[in-house]
Parts: structure tokens; sequence; C-alpha cells
């Protein structure tokens, strides 16, 4: 499996938003990641007066 093709930049970001490290998120398959992230984005909406970088 190859390496996800994002910026180095999104890469740090999503890693600290979904709480994994920087490698697991490098090699996590596509479909997995795509899930992890429209969950953070449903956090996102339903507690949309959180600051951002301070979500549980």
């Amino acid at each position: 499996m190859k390496p996800l093709q994002v910026s180095a930049d999104t890469a740090v970001k999503l890693a600290e938003s979904l709480g994994v490290p920087l490698e697991h998120l490098m090699h996590m398959p596509q479909h997995i990641l795509m899930q992890k992230i429209a969950e953070l984005a449903k956090q996102e909406t339903s507690n949309p007066s959180a600051p951002e970088g301070e979500q549980e």
C-alpha cells in the first residue's frame, strides 16, 4: 500500500486532529481515513461553539 498523497502540513494537522501517530496516518487505508475525517466533521458540526484545537 502506498502512503497517502497529502502535504506534510496536512498530514501533521490530520494526525493531531485524529489523535493518531503520523506514521500510522500515512499508511492508513484511505477508506478508514475518510471515515475518521467524517466522524471528526460530524463532531465539529454538533459542537460549533468549541474553539478549534480544543475538541475531545
